[in-house]
């Protein structure tokens, strides 16, 4: 928006008085004797005194950001953010981007006969909005309060005049931490023409009184979350109007027709808010439209075909739709919008195929269309017509046939996502044409045939995905010549043939994943080149041969390695403890044989370590103790080791899952009665010895997990003459016993009802749940399985807690509710899902196996589940301080304002959160 400051630039004048001889003896003495009369704090222009007086209620901490501000001037003219008229009176007063700490001023009436622009934007000002601020300026036309922290209302009286009407024509209070409505009065401004007061905590809704705005050309309100209600459809009266912004703000309802009404609109940005309703075919008349934001809404119905076939079809350049709730077919009307640069309709319900008229857009540069439900095949004349394309995405639909070869044609492309549809035939060699591209991914498809060598010779590819096809061959040697490539994923198909070992000129490679193939040879050392790799996934194929002694010396970055259910043999290397970025390591499944390494321990980083069934051998190396981020499993089982259970383990305190199994390892369990957070432990088939450790964990483990252990004493562990003593008190108890029971057996049938009763308002009482949505759902037998040994569940009390008064949040799938655990106090989280359909099924096992080994510390921790036919549970960790919305926005309740350092904090947590589970995760978790 081109800036409607004004500024009246002044000259400096010097008035220069011709004095005689005479005069000036004669009144010398009485200038001296006058000077002192004059006061040396302020200056004698009352224009200055002003400017002067607001100076000293800042807060200069910093130094002074006005050092040319002296008292001792008789005019401010040559003061730094300051302009006069020629007759030395103030007309503009601009301090932007200085460090001023303090209030606004509070009183400008001596300015007011001559200010027209008062900009103090980015200034570090705090405090209200002076209700007469504009009352004292009647003059002033641009008015610039922006990027500070003013907070409280927008006042009412600012828009009032007790002379002349207000002049106001750019008002710009934006960037600050304003709150309450926009005041009605605003429609007073009839000479405004731009209004921008997004970025702010404004609620209410927006006022219909804008609509007496007629010169209004820019509107802006968005980043505004409590702005609720209709946008008014007075809105329509503002033809003048260029720019209309209400996004990520809560206004509701349907679009306004009158929105057609507004004949120089360009943008129009009302996107991540509350809308529904259909798209008004009436924004077709909007004959200036160049850009339509309108997703992250929950708009429903078809895309209008009248967009295009109005005065619109020559200036629509942007328009984005993409989340809502639209349907029905790709109009083909939209071919004749032929200006049309971007186009996204992604996650949408749309159907059909891509409209041939398509073509017809020859400007088109990005085009997506992900996660609908679009069908057929591409047609070759829109790849060759739409030549600038840089973005196609065409993901998550049902998209089918071969990938034409006019592909070629885009030479532009630098993005192209076609993963998960239902493609066949080969991968066309003709995609290497397109030099520019940086990132392809044709996943989840039926693609057969080898991977073009072209596409290894494309400058500028940085990530290669191909998982879950049905390709076939071998990887050509021309893989080193891709030097750009960063991620290579091609698990789940019958690739072939050895691994080239120019994979090892690879220098930028980070993610390294082949898994599930038909790849055989040995592992060549040349991967140790790659320097950058962090993710390496090689498992379920037919490597054989050992691992290079000193392949893991280049490999310093690595954090997941993953060579499982392969042929390899030979000794484990004891360079893996060079890896000291290393969080999880997997090698199951193989032929490896000698001793676990020491240097293992050195991998302190180690979350996660897999090297059950190979053919180890020895002892278990004490060093594997001391690993102190070892929490989610470690696995040494189905091999030959031996000895004794380490001391060392006993400081595994964090670790979750354990399996010893199938090796011929003795001595007590000893080490393992401390591991508090242990929630699965399998040791059978070993020669352990002595009693197993009187533990709540071990009482409940089952016995097939302790089986195979002759020597292993479960249950009743005393010496046989201990156990005879035990036997004779026993018996001469049981007379004693018989009687008892028989005389207090009535009296305990009694009271039972009575008794239980109580108990059970004693549950509720301790619990703080009512039963008011307590159903035949909850009923038992459950399958319950936890994750963490504590806290220890009990679904009865659970199915209490599930209540109205509870809920703190709500999803597609289900409902969250904070539960009350009486058996040890805590609180946890519980997602109870909506239905026991295949949809909700599906949602429930995907959560369960995609978090179920999560262990970040940014990601919430899931304990475990359980379901019983009818009703299924999630258990998580509970966080008690609410939701980042809250924190970051408040609650309508005046929240302080999250400080920067903060908020920078938390977008680098969120980012590594997701970062892991996009990158570190196997499978990786979209989020």
């Amino acid at each position: 928006m081109t800036s409607c400051k004004e500024y009246c630039n002044c000259k400096s004048h010097s008035i220069s008085l011709s004095l005689s001889a005479a005069f000036f003896l004669q009144f010398h003495v009485m200038m001296i004797i006058m000077i002192p009369c004059f006061p040396l704090s302020a200056a004698s222009n009352p224009q200055g005194d002003t400017l002067l007086a607001w100076k000293a209620t800042l807060h200069l901490q910093l130094g002074d950001p006005l050092p040319d501000w002296h008292p001792s001037d008789l005019s401010p003219c040559r003061w730094s953010g300051i302009s006069c008229d020629p007759a030395g009176r103030v007309t503009s007063l601009s301090l932007q981007w200085a460090d001023l700490h303090g209030p606004l001023p509070s009183n400008l009436s001596a300015l007011g006969p001559s200010l027209t622009s008062l900009v103090l934007s980015g200034a570090n000002l705090t405090g209200p909005i002076p209700s007469s601020l504009t009352s004292q300026l009647p003059l002033l036309q641009h008015l610039d309060l922006s990027s500070n922290a003013l907070s409280g209302p927008i006042p009412p009286d600012l828009f009032y005049s007790n002379s002349n009407a207000l002049r106001l024509q750019s008002l710009l209070l934006h960037s600050n931490a304003l709150s309450g409505p926009i005041p009605s009065s605003i429609g007073n401004l009839t000479s405004l023409r731009g209004l921008l007061l997004y970025d702010n905590q404004l609620s209410g809704p927006l006022p219909p009184s804008l609509g007496l705005l007629s010169s209004l050309q820019v509107l802006r309100a968005g980043g505004n979350p409590n702005l609720h209600g209709p946008i008014p459809a007075e809105i329509g009266n503002c033809t003048a109007l260029v720019m209309l912004g209400l996004a990520e703000t809560s206004v509701t309802g349907p679009l306004p027709s009158q929105l057609g009404l507004l004949p120089n609109l360009q943008t129009l940005a009302l996107y991540t808010a509350l809308l529904t309703g259909p798209i008004p075919p009436e924004l077709g008349r909007c004959a200036s439209l160049q850009n339509l934001y309108l997703y992250e809404n929950k708009l429903s119905g078809p895309i209008p075909p009248q967009l295009c076939l109005g005065p619109l079809a020559s200036s629509l350049h942007t328009l984005l739709l993409w989340q809502n709730d639209l349907v029905g077919m790709l109009p083909p009307e939209l071919g004749r919008c032929t200006a049309l640069s971007i186009v996204d309709f992604s996650m949408n319900a749309l159907t059909g195929p891509i409209p041939a008229s398509f073509a017809n857009l020859t400007s088109l540069r990005q085009l997506q269309l992900s996660v609908n439900q679009l069908s057929g095949p591409i047609s070759p004349d829109i790849l060759s017509a739409c030549t600038n394309l840089t973005d196609l995405q065409l993901d998550n639909n049902n998209f089918s046939g071969t990938v034409p070869p006019d592909i070629a044609h885009l030479l532009n492309l630098r993005t192209l996502y076609l993963w998960a549809n239902r493609f066949t035939g080969p991968i066309p060699a003709e995609i290497g044409h397109c030099t520019n591209l940086e990132a392809i991914d044709l996943s989840q498809n039926a693609f057969t045939g080898m991977i073009p060598n072209s596409l290894f010779r494309l400058p500028r590819l940085a990530k290669l995905l191909l998982l879950d096809n049905d390709l076939s061959g071998e990887i050509p040697p021309d893989v080193g010549s891709c030097s750009s490539l960063i991620r290579f994923r091609a698990s789940g198909n019958r690739i072939a043939g050895t691994l080239p070992k120019e994979i090892g000129m690879l220098r930028n490679l980070s993610f390294l994943d082949l898994a599930s193939n038909h790849l055989s040879g040995i592992i060549p050392p040349e991967i140790g080149s790659c320097h950058n790799l962090t993710f390496v996934d090689l498992h379920y194929n037919s490597l054989t041969g050992s691992l290079p002694q000193d392949i893991f010396q280049g490999l310093n970055s690595i954090q997941y390695l993953d060579l499982s259910n392969n042929l390899l043999s030979g000794p484990i290397p004891s360079q893996l403890g060079l890896l000291t970025s290393l969080t999880k390591l997997v090698l199951n499944g193989n032929r490896f044989s000698g001793k676990v390494p020491v240097e293992i321990g050195s991998c302190t980083r180690l979350q996660l370590l897999d090297l059950g069934g190979n053919m180890l051998v020895g002892k278990i190396p004490p060093s594997i103790g001391n690993i102190p981020g070892l929490e989610i499993m470690l696995n040494l089982s189905s091999n030959d080791l031996s000895g004794e259970i380490p001391p060392e383990f006993a400081g595994l305190s964090r670790l979750g899952v354990l399996d010893l199994s199938h090796n011929r390892l003795t001595g007590d369990l000893h080490p393992l009665s401390v591991l508090q957070n242990l929630v699965a432990l399998n040791i059978s088939f070993n020669n352990f010895s002595g009693a197993v450790p009187s533990t709540p964990f071990f009482s409940k483990l089952p016995l097939a997990d302790l089986q195979g252990n002759p020597a292993l004493c479960v249950t009743g562990c005393a010496s046989s003459e201990q156990s005879g003593a035990r036997m004779s008190r026993r018996a001469a108890r049981i007379a004693t016993a018989v009687l008892l029971s028989a005389t207090v057996a009535l009296l305990g049938a009694a009271m039972f009802v009575l008794i239980n009763r109580r108990h059970k308002a004693a549950i509720k009482m301790r619990s703080g749940c009512t039963d008011e949505e307590k159903d035949g759902d909850m009923s038992p037998p459950w399958e319950v399985t936890l994750y963490q040994k504590k806290p220890e569940i009990v679904i009865s009390e659970v199915a209490q807690c599930l209540t109205i008064a509870n809920v703190i949040g709500q999803g597609w799938s289900g409902t969250v509710y904070r539960t009350h655990v009486p058996a040890n106090g805590i609180t946890i989280a519980v997602k109870k899902f909506r239905s026991y359909d295949e949809a909700s099924a599906e949602a429930f096992a995907c959560e369960i196996g995609a978090l179920a080994r999560v262990r970040h510390r940014n990601i919430v921790r899931l304990l475990g589940w359980a379901a019983n036919g009818r009703t299924r549970l999630l258990f998580y960790d509970y966080l008690p301080n609410g939701t980042l919305g809250s924190l970051l926005h408040g609650n309508g309740g005046g929240a302080t304002v999250v400080e920067w350092e903060v908020r920078l904090s938390i977008a680098v947590g969120v980012a590594d959160g997701l970062a892991y589970l996009h990158h570190d995760c196997v499978p990786a978790i979209l989020h």
